[in-house]
C-alpha cells in the first residue's frame, strides 16, 4: 500500500453509466465526483469483473462472456464460479505476497480465488425442487458471522428472479461495512459489488422513473460504505461495469435464424424443443446485446455469415480478425461474435411456439438456459410461480461499447494518473497497491 497507509475500498456498481448519470443529473454524488471512462467489451459482468481483477482484455484473461461454450462437451456452461477459468496475474498478487489482506465480496468466478476473505452465493438445489439458501465463505465461517452482524441470511431471491430488488445490495452493503468495521479481520483491499441498478434498468429501460428510484437506492449504500470507508481509514474507489441502454426496437433470435437455415437442429421431448447440439453446425450463446456462435465448419461459418449479414438489428458480424481488434480474440470466443443494433437485443429461444418452449423456459434457471434470459426478472402470472418468456418486456440491456456506452468511476483520493479506460483503473489500482 502507498505511504499514506490507507486501505482500499473498491466498489463495483452494476449499469453505472456515465451518461445515466449525466441524465439524472447527478454526476456529483454522495461528495463523490463521477467521470467518464471506456469500460471493456464486451460489456458484460464476467468480462469486465475479469478484467479489472487482472488488468488485461477479454483475449487475454479468457472471460469472454456470462457464459462459456465446451467445445468437447458441445455444452454452453453459464454463471461457472471457478477463479481457474480467469487466466493471468491478479492485480493483487505481488500485494498479498507482502501481507496484504485481500476480501472479495460477490464477485463472479471467485471460488478458489488467492485471497483471505471471500462471500459468493452459492445455493444447494434439492433434488425434488427447492433450494437451500447459502453462500460459500473464506474462511469457512464468515458468512455466518456477517450473517449475524447484519441481523439477517443473505436472500438468493432479492439477488435475481422477479423478485430482485435493492434488498441484496443493502445485504451486501451492510456485510461490507461489517467486514471493514471488524478489527480483526478489516481487509487492506476489499473489493464489493453492488447490482442495486441492475434489476430495474433491465425491467423498466434507463430513463424510467424507476432507474432514478434505483439510483435513490444506491446513494442510500454508497453513504453506508463511504461514512464507514472514512471511520476505518479506507480510501475508495467506485466504478461502473457497463452503461444500459434502451430497449426500443426489435429482438433478435439468433438461434431462430440459424434453425431456419438449417444449421441449428432440435430434438423433442413431450412436444418441447430441446437443442440438440451434437449435430447443430451452429449455435449462438446470447448474452445481452452480444453473442457468441459457435460452428463446425469453414463450410458453415461461411453459411453462418450469410443468416447474419444485413440482417435487423445485428450491426456487427465480428470473424477472428474483428475480434482481434475489438479485445476478444481466445479460443473460447465465438468463431463469430455478433453484436446488436443500439435498441435491439439477443434472445435466446428458437422455438416459435410457445407449446414446443423447454420446461426451464418458465422457470430461474441460470445454469441450464443456454443463453442469458432477463426475462426471469418478471413474473408470468400463470403459471403461478412461473416466469416471463415475454422477450418484448425487456427495456434495457447492455454489452455495447462507445462513447454512449462509458462508465462512470469516482474515487475519495488523487489517484496517480486519470483512467480513460477500465483496463486503466486497475492497473492504476495495481501501482497503488505496490
Amino acid at each position: 500500500m502507498n505511504s499514506d497507509s490507507k486501505k482500499l475500498l473498491v466498489i463495483q456498481v452494476a449499469a453505472l453509466g456515465y451518461e445515466f448519470l449525466r441524465a439524472q443529473n447527478v454526476t456529483g454524488m454522495n461528495g463523490l465526483m463521477f467521470k467518464p471512462m471506456e469500460t471493456v467489451f464486451p460489456a458484460v459482468t464476467c468480462p469486465v469483473q475479469a478484467s479489472f481483477r487482472t488488468a488485461t482484455l477479454p483475449g487475454s484473461h479468457g472471460m469472454v462472456a456470462n457464459g462459456i461454450f465446451s467445445r468437447d462437451l458441445m455444452k454452453p456452461l453459464f454463471w461457472e464460479q471457478s477463479s481457474a477459468l480467469i487466466k493471468g496475474s491478479r492485480i493483487w498478487e505481488l500485494f498479498r505476497k507482502k501481507g496484504g489482506k485481500v476480501a472479495l465480496l460477490f464477485w463472479q468466478q471467485s471460488l478458489g480465488e488467492d485471497v483471505d476473505f471471500l462471500i459468493s452465493p452459492a445455493p444447494v438445489h434439492k433434488h425434488h425442487g427447492g433450494m437451500i439458501q447459502n453462500c460459500y465463505s473464506k474462511p469457512a465461517d464468515l458468512y455466518k458471522k456477517l450473517c449475524r452482524d447484519v441481523g439477517c441470511e443473505f436472500n438468493l431471491m432479492h439477488y435475481w428472479g422477479p423478485a430482485a430488488s435493492a434488498k441484496s445490495s443493502e445485504w451486501i452493503a451492510s456485510a461490507t461495512a461489517a467486514l471493514m468495521k471488524d478489527p480483526e479481520l478489516a481487509p487492506d483491499l476489499c473489493l464489493t459489488y453492488l447490482p442495486v441498478l441492475d434489476y430495474d434498468l433491465q425491467r423498466f429501460g434507463p430513463s424510467s422513473p424507476e432507474a432514478s428510484a434505483a439510483l435513490g437506492q444506491l446513494q442510500f449504500e454508497l453513504n453506508l460504505l463511504l461514512t464507514v470507508a472514512a471511520e476505518q481509514n479506507y480510501d475508495v474507489v467506485v466504478f461502473g461495469d457497463y452503461a444500459m441502454g434502451t430497449i426500443d426496437r426489435e429482438v433478435v433470435y439468433p438461434n431462430r435464424l440459424l434453425r431456419q437455415a438449417g444449421l441449428f437442429s432440435t430434438t423433442t421431448v413431450k412436444g418441447m424443443l430441446y437443442p440438440d447440439l451434437y449435430e447443430s453446425r451452429a449455435f449462438a450463446v446470447v448474452d445481452h446485446e452480444i453473442s457468441h456462435v459457435y460452428v463446425k465448419s469453414a463450410e458453415c461459418l461461411n453459411m453462418a455469415m450469410d443468416v447474419f449479414n444485413n440482417q435487423n438489428g445485428i450491426a456487427k458480424v465480428l470473424d477472428k480478425k474483428g475480434q482481434q481488434a475489438a479485445g476478444i480474440d481466445n479460443p473460447g470466443s465465438g468463431d463469430l461474435v455478433l453484436v446488436a443494433e443500439p435498441g435491439c437485443w439477443f434472445a435466446y429461444p428458437w422455438w416459435e411456439n410457445g407449446k414446443e418452449a423447454p420446461d426451464y423456459a418458465g422457470h430461474v434457471d441460470i445454469h441450464n438456459k443456454p443463453g442469458y434470459d432477463p426475462c426471469e426478472l418478471f413474473w408470468a402470472g400463470w403459471p403461478p410461480f412461473s416466469v416471463s418468456q415475454d422477450c418484448s418486456k425487456i427495456k434495457g440491456s447492455h454489452g455495447r461499447t462507445g462513447a454512449d456506452r462509458q462508465v462512470a468511476w469516482a474515487s475519495t483520493c488523487s489517484l496517480a494518473a486519470e483512467p480513460s479506460t477500465l483496463i486503466q483503473l486497475a492497473d492504476i489500482v495495481r501501482q497503488r497497491l505496490g
